[in-house]
Formats: C-alpha cells, sequence, structure tokens
C-alpha cells in the first residue's frame, strides 16, 4: 500500500501547501503536534527497557498506568523508528489503560532515534536505512515478535489472563500480521495505520493461523496506487471469520497519523484512534 510513488505524492503535495500550514514544519523528525490525553487519564509510569531476543538486545519503551494490570500493546514503528512521537503516542495509548512496549525494530544495527533534525524521507535516509531494512526478514520478525510477547508477560504491570494487541504504522504493517502469527494464543487484536506490504501473498496466508481482530487504516494514496489490496485484505480475513474494519480515510495521504509527520492529519488521526481505542477496548476485554 505504500512505496515510492506514494513518498513522491505527499512531495508534490507538500509542494503545493505552505508549511505553516503544516504547523511550522512539523516532520518524522521535528515537533510532535501535542495530542490530547483522554477525558478519564489514567496516571502513567514509562521507563526505557531493553528486550533480549535471540538476536541481540531491543532498546524499547514501556509505559502503563501506575496502578493494576492491564492488557498489553505492542507499537512496531514506522520507518522513523522509536522517536519522542511514539513515545508519546504510547503515553496516550497508556492513559487509557495498556500497558505499552514500543520497539526500535532496528535495533541490530542502531539505537533510537537514529533520525538528525531536518532529516526526512529522503535518498540519503533511504540508503542509510536500507541496510538496517535488509535484517527484518519475516523469520527475523517472527523471532523478535515472540521476545516481545513473552517480555511483555513478565512484566507486573500486564494483565496475562487477557489478550495482547499489537499496533503498526508503514512498514510495521506487515509486523502485526507477523506477530499475530507468531502467538496467536496471545494476541489477539491487530491495528495498522497507512501499512504497506500486507496483502502480499505471504502475508495473507498467514492469516488463517491467527485469531486477532483487525482495523486496518488505509491513507487514500496508498488505496489510490494499489486499489485491490484492501479487497484482498477483505477476502482473507472474512475467509478466517476474523473480524476486520478495514477503511480508507478520505483525504490522507500516507504517513498521516504520526503526530511529527509532514502529512499529519489531525481530525482523521483522531478518528483512527477512537476507532483503535474500541477495537482493543472490545478485544482485549
Amino acid at each position: 500500500m505504500c512505496d515510492d510513488l506514494t513518498n513522491a505524492d505527499n512531495e508534490r503535495f507538500l509542494a503545493g501547501v505552505s508549511r505553516r500550514a503544516f504547523g511550522a514544519g512539523a516532520a518524522a523528525t521535528g515537533l510532535a503536534a501535542l495530542l490530547p490525553a483522554p477525558a478519564d487519564a489514567a496516571p502513567i509510569k514509562g521507563r526505557d527497557v531493553t528486550v533480549t531476543t535471540p538476536d541481540g538486545h531491543c532498546d524499547a519503551y514501556l509505559v502503563a498506568p501506575a496502578g493494576g494490570r492491564h492488557p498489553g500493546v505492542i507499537v512496531w514503528p514506522d520507518i522513523f523508528g522509536l522517536r519522542p512521537a511514539f513515545r508519546q503516542m504510547a503515553d496516550r495509548l497508556a492513559q487509557s489503560g495498556y500497558a505499552v512496549l514500543t520497539v526500535n525494530q532496528f535495533y541490530r544495527s542502531t539505537k533510537a532515534p537514529f533520525v538528525t533534525p531536518g532529516e526526512g524521507m529522503t535518498p540519503a535516509f533511504r540508503d542509510k536505512v536500507g541496510p538496517w531494512r535488509a535484517l527484518l526478514t519475516p523469520e527475523a520478525t517472527t523471532r523478535d515478535a515472540k521476545a516481545f510477547v513473552a517480555f511483555l508477560d513478565e512484566q507486573p504491570q500486564v494483565a496475562t489472563k487477557r489478550g495482547i494487541g499489537a499496533t503498526g504504522y508503514c512498514m510495521g504493517g506487515p509486523m502485526v500480521m507477523l506477530t499475530a502469527a507468531a502467538a496467536p494464543e496471545r494476541v489477539r487484536a491487530g491495528a495498522t495505520f497507512h501499512g504497506g506490504g500486507m496483502a502480499t501473498e505471504p502475508m495473507l496466508a498467514l492469516v488463517p493461523g491467527m485469531r486477532a481482530s483487525w482495523l486496518v487504516a488505509i491513507a487514500q494514496n496508498d488505496d489510490a496506487r494499489a486499489p485491490g489490496d484492501k479487497d484482498a485484505l477483505r477476502r482473507a480475513f472474512a475467509a478466517n471469520k476474523a473480524p476486520a474494519e478495514i477503511e480508507v480515510y478520505p483525504g490522507t495521504m500516507h504517513g498521516w497519523c504520526p503526530p511529527d509527520s509532514q502529512v499529519y492529519d489531525a481530525a482523521q488521526a483522531e478518528r483512527a484512534w477512537s476507532r483503535l481505542l474500541d477495537r482493543f477496548g472490545r478485544a482485549l476485554a
């Protein structure tokens, strides 16, 4: 659902919009928009953690309500990785009653954050990240997912009798699917936002082994490039009798959900966030 062509769409779109209209230049490596806290926000505690995996040591951020046990959630960031915007999103999800583990999926290659001020989706950035991405094979991601699930289940803040959720952004989309397939007995909800590469045959072949329900939020320009992807996902989930809400969000560009994105769409991001809370609230009860 996303590729270099949708990134080119974004660049053309931004060329026609003033920087002032985008929060004086908010970018994937810049300041994030301030997200509203839930009306009944729980007090939270967060800390940096290290998760041991079969391939090494993953730096991550764990945050949860200050008291009690809660459903666990694994967050796979977009290509810009674990950074302040994703910590802010994790805090907000924790305020709604979840124990959230946001991971640095590139830990084999670098610590997070790894972007520099003003750095965006440039050819130089792609060249830097390309070798890191090459290490994230389906097999490697599956190993990671199992380790992340096990780590969450060891935390005193996590209610192990309740299901785990997983969310993914852009390249994190297929990682959510791999997570659901890696631990079907634990992962009961998946949510993806402008995810790419989810409707490939290898990904669709995983669906019968999952037990999760789904939210798939699609950018309009991603859908324009690959309009059949949503239909393939619908067929696969329906064949597996998996509840799934799959929707194209009108007017959105690829990457519209993180609050530090140049194409952040506050209204549609809030709608997607409300659908996430609804999905998790029902599936992880």
